[in-house]
């Protein structure tokens, strides 16, 4: 048998690109490009953990798609003379009509583009390498993995708003997030935890952006997050859930335009908001601040709440997932969701939760609870890899 092909993978963000590359399933590089805008610095490592020469060029790139065209010339000079199969992309809003990653074509990107203003923080990064790549090089097959694809699955009552019928059908519906992290969660459970992947599960992914997912069977029945990126938990710089008569509220009566009340929701709210120190969950377990603290008591208290209302539309729970940035290293948050959770079968181990689990359920706990890292890339890949 040949070689497996390769195949690279662009994770873009507004000031930063991750890319990683691979072979089938291993990976044989990956890094990051950070400050796009401003300080450009870039760092990559082989699959031993060996650095490698940054993909930054010069002059640095001034946004995430000049850095995707830096990129290709650089992944080609570490493939050893072996051609790119293909490039795999997160797109976070695929739309109600992509439930499976699809093969990029310009009518693909022209009917994404309508799709930006839902996605205001990710979309346009993620489309513009997309884009680029397209032009500088049209011959390689590019793929598009949707955040929303995993959520699809969900039956119509947990997707619908109280709205008139007719506002469903355009497509103003509950369409979900983090869906390449929870796949890949729901992927590694039948290894990890095999009764568990049969089971109820809620799974956590708290980062700068949070959500929470209910899937049985590994299939995802219910999320936190809505028709945008904005609903849900309280994120990093993100509100979360708000009652839409404040929104009526800044506009009216405060006089406020919609793009200042963009702002503030997507930008000046969360946890930065709550604390007035900063959206890094780090930052505010280091704090003496008093709103840090209370800052993520809210945080830790919606997420509660949302695994239990998540518990209900599986009709019970056999395990919580915590997972990416906050939810895989920041044990005293773990540990304040658990104990309010303990009510419904939760009991935690400290000492194991102290030493990031990956099993962080006490002996017998009814329900159990585990940490396990996500690998957005891996599921890209691997998407990638089918369609070619």
């Amino acid at each position: 048998m040949g070689a497996a092909p390769l195949v690279g993978v662009v994770n873009a963000g507004s000031s930063s690109l991750k890319f990683a590359l691979y072979e089938g399933e291993r990976r044989l590089l990956s890094g990051q490009v950070e400050g796009i805008g401003t300080r450009p610095a870039a760092r990559a490592r082989d699959a031993a953990g060996a650095p490698l020469d940054p993909p930054l060029p010069d002059p640095p790139p001034a946004n995430p798609a000049e850095a995707a065209e830096a990129l290709l010339p650089w992944l080609r000079r570490h493939l050893g003379g072996r051609p790119l199969a293909a490039l795999g992309h997160r797109v976070v809003h695929g739309g109600p009509r992509h439930a499976r990653p699809v093969r990029v074509t310009p009518a693909l990107l022209a009917e994404l583009e309508a799709l930006v203003p839902l996605a205001p923080l990710h979309e346009p990064h993620n489309l513009a390498p997309i884009r680029a790549v397209l032009a500088r090089d049209p011959g390689l097959a590019q793929v598009a993995c949707f955040d929303t694809a995993f959520h699809r699955t969900m039956p119509a009552v947990a997707q619908a708003f109280a709205l008139p019928h007719a506002m469903f059908e355009e497509g103003i519906r509950r369409y979900g997030f983090h869906g390449l992290s929870y796949e890949y969660i729901a992927a590694v459970l039948p290894e990890r935890a095999p009764a568990l992947a049969r089971g109820r599960v809620v799974a956590l992914h708290l980062g700068n952006g949070a959500s929470a997912c209910a899937m049985r069977e590994g299939v995802s029945v219910a999320t936190t997050m809505g028709f945008t990126a904005l609903d849900g938990l309280p994120m990093g710089t993100r509100a979360g859930e708000l009652d839409a008569g404040v929104v009526l509220h800044l506009l009216r009566q405060k006089g406020m335009a919609a793009e200042a009340v963009e702002e503030l929701l997507y930008r000046r709210s969360g946890l930065l908001g709550l604390s007035g120190v900063s959206s890094d969950v780090r930052a505010l377990l280091a704090s003496a601040e008093p709103r840090a603290a209370f800052a993520l008591e809210v945080f830790c208290d919606r997420a509660a709440r949302a695994v239990a209302s998540l518990a209900a539309a599986l009709g019970g729970l056999d395990g919580v997932v915590f997972t990416a940035g906050i939810g895989e290293n920041a044990a005293p948050v773990r540990a304040a969701i658990c104990r309010r959770c303990a009510w419904l079968g939760l009991d935690l181990d400290e000492a194991a939760n102290a030493a990031h689990g990956p099993r962080i359920s006490a002996p017998g706990s009814r329900v159990e609870a585990l940490v396990i890292p996500t690998d957005e890339e891996r599921m890209i890949a691997r998407h990638t890899l089918a369609l070619l």
